[in-house]
């Protein structure tokens, strides 16, 4: 069904579950670990897909801030210091756009070292991909080929066959029996202090801060570019959009959301073409926030990683794929230093290493090495 720009149909139904393999595991952490509540938390991101998506008309991908996730679990913050953050992130972003410092650092930002900050994320996708394969590589092969085979059908998407492949397994395994049933659940209303947001930024915000704006906002601008040519999306509407999301989602329940290379091409690469995608993925988690909120960790949490794992892998595939548009001169070096760095470190000194090496061959007017 097609109304207008947007296209509802199984194609977008596969690309909206496209991006769930970095949702499933950090969405159950800061559930079970952080003890965030399950319908605001889903609610809120399936509200925000909806408005993304109608917004945007393109598929736009809304996930979890990973540098802010990761910290959080692994420091058991309360809810409401998740809650701070989130709202830290929204003023950040907005000041970003409307003072027009997120269009300055994507007009400095060379082309080689968005391309180093994508292949890095493919990279840290497939090796996390790989983990997750490892619990069981005979489900993780077959799902690959399933990947393979359908990827392109338009009457079985891949994701959709994967995912329903993973409930049928849950089900036969019986780890369906020891979750609870469906039942409705309302979002409530949640508040925080603000010493808690401060708190919050000094604990893994700061860190966040370049992850955010080189693969959130100048990453997926350069993807929409090369996705969409004709329907460019500035880094400032970007940056724009998390800001405002942001501000909102967190009195309701919401984690700190971004928007992610890598979840927009996990979206096109499993059939994704328009804001549909979006709209369904965000009907789909705000009828689990609603119906499924008391069992939605432990389905989550039951759902083969091997599955997750296909997936995840072949969109890593993907992202590195962006290195054939790389000049092969000097701008490899950038690229390069750009990886390594951001493996062997973090994205945010990645970026750091990659903008030293160009711009100090700029300043000094040193010779540029050739390949």
């Amino acid at each position: 069904m097609k109304i207008g720009s947007f296209e509802f149909n199984m194609r977008e139904l596969g690309g909206a579950m496209g991006d769930f393999g970095t949702l499933f595991p950090l969405a159950i952490g800061y559930i079970v670990v952080c003890g965030v509540d399950p319908a605001g938390l889903l609610v809120m991101m399936g509200l925000a897909n909806v408005a993304t998506g109608l917004y945007y008309r393109l598929p736009m991908p809304i996930e979890p801030m990973k540098v802010l996730a990761v910290v959080a679990i692994a420091e058991q913050w309360p809810p409401s210091m998740v809650y701070a953050s989130a709202f830290a992130m929204g003023v950040t972003w907005l000041l970003m756009s409307v003072t027009g410092l997120m269009n300055l650092v994507a007009r400095i930002t060379p082309v080689s070292v968005i391309r180093g900050i994508q292949v890095a994320l493919g990279v840290l996708l497939a090796v996390q991909a790989l983990r997750m394969i490892s619990s069981g590589w005979v489900l993780g092969i077959v799902s690959i080929a399933v990947v393979l085979l359908l990827r392109q059908n338009r009457y079985a998407p891949a994701a959709v066959v994967l995912v329903l492949m993973g409930v049928g397994i849950v089900y036969v395994k019986g780890q369906l029996q020891g979750l609870s049933g469906p039942g409705f659940g309302w979002p409530g209303f949640h508040s925080f202090d603000m010493r808690e947001a401060w708190q919050s930024m000094l604990n893994g915000g700061f860190s966040q801060l370049p992850l955010t704006a080189t693969n959130a906002v100048i990453a997926t601008a350069v993807l929409i570019r090369g996705y969409w040519p004709e329907r460019p999306v500035a880094e400032k509407k970007l940056a724009m959009s998390m800001g405002v999301i942001n501000l909102i989602v967190p009195f309701f329940g919401g984690m700190p959301m971004c928007h992610g290379a890598g979840g927009l091409a996990g979206q096109y690469y499993f059939g994704a073409r328009t804001g549909g995608a979006n709209v369904i993925e965000g009907a789909i988690e705000i009828g689990l926030g609603l119906f499924l909120a008391g069992s939605i960790a432990g389905l989550f949490a039951a759902f083969p990683l091997a599955i997750v794992g296909a997936m995840m892998l072949l969109v890593g595939i993907e992202l590195t794929k962006c290195v054939k548009n790389v000049s092969w001169n000097w701008q490899l070096w950038p690229m390069a230093i750009t990886v390594v760095v951001s493996l062997w470190t973090n994205m945010a000194f990645g970026f750091l290493a990659g903008m030293v090496l160009h711009y100090g061959w700029e300043v000094l007017g040193a010779k540029k090495p050739v390949l």
